[in-house]
């Protein structure tokens, strides 16, 4: 047997190892792992003051079964709808559980497909030119993945696997859908950012603002772009929206788009980049921290 041939067989071994270690250790163990790893330093979960330390302590223990239902893309449509009246939901084209069961023959010429537990996307903005080859392996290897393994944001942990198509959203200025993203606490907006360029062929843009509309000097993920944005015209009742959405959590982020002057709720997620990315400078993961006051302990 050659070298190269031993060589593969225990490095496939080893990632078998691997795989099956880290599906068994436990959600404390792994947390501190992967935070000291992202973050170069150790998670203090005995008093957290960090926001990415706090949000390790969400994912342990505030184990509300609702936020299951929040981050599945399809369930938490109706949701929003119940809290905000109907019309503020991007419209489900079809759910489906494989891609064999999806009539293409039978979508719009345009649409986006999901995946409901995590952050799998294809967008088409044209059937006659759309790779259904590599958006079908892109869908398939994102609808059997197990998105709460890589981070143990325990709420995806029991969303079905599906596969959700939605009505194709763009804005009349020709520059596609932007993403407002805003951090609120206890029902209180706090701050947000705008991520831009998502879908070109440029690396995608944060940039971080207050309930006024002033930039703030924050980089975290992505840099900063280089436009200057104007505030939007329904940036109040932007602002409005995501109140509601969340006075009943002590943290969530309320992801919203604007179209037209319309706005649609896009997700709720209650672990921005997993708390395992760093802010730039670091004083402002102290900054939001302080404004996160953790729950009592709540396990299901």
């Amino acid at each position: 047997m050659s070298s190269i041939s031993i060589k593969a067989k225990i490095s496939k071994k080893l990632h078998r190892f691997d795989k099956f270690f880290w599906h068994h250790v436990p959600d404390n163990l792994f947390l501190r792992g992967i935070y000291l790893y992202h973050m170069k330093h150790w998670l203090n979960l005995s008093n957290p003051r960090r926001y990415t330390e706090k949000l390790q302590w969400l994912k342990l223990y505030n184990r509300d079964p609702l936020y299951t239902k929040l981050v599945d893309k399809a369930a938490m449509k109706d949701w929003v709808t119940e809290k905000l009246g109907p019309g503020y939901v991007i419209p489900i084209v079809g759910l489906y559980d494989s891609w064999d069961e999806i009539k293409f023959n039978e979508l719009p010429d345009q649409f986006v497909i999901k995946c409901t537990h995590n952050c799998g996307v294809e967008i088409c903005q044209d059937k006659a030119t759309f790779d259904f080859t590599q958006g079908r392996r892109n869908i398939e290897a994102s609808l059997y993945s197990e998105y709460y393994m890589t981070s143990r944001e325990w709420p995806y942990k029991d969303v079905p696997h599906r596969i959700l198509i939605e009505e194709f959203m763009n804005d009349e200025s020709g520059q596609g859908l932007v993403d407002y993203k805003f951090f609120c606490f206890d029902g209180e907006v706090k701050f947000m950012f705008i991520a831009t360029d998502r879908n070109s062929s440029e690396e995608t843009k944060f940039d971080f603002y207050d309930t006024e509309f002033n930039h703030l000097p924050i980089v975290n993920g992505h840099p900063n772009s280089t436009k200057k944005f104007e505030k939007p015209k329904n940036f109040d009742e932007m602002l409005s929206i995501a109140r509601k959405l969340s006075k009943d959590f002590p943290h969530v982020r309320v992801d919203l788009f604007s179209a037209n002057g319309h706005i649609y709720v896009g997700e709720m997620t209650f672990f921005h980049f997993s708390g395992i990315v760093p802010f730039e400078p670091e004083s402002w993961d102290y900054k939001i921290g302080s404004w996160l006051k953790l729950p009592e302990k709540k396990l299901k």
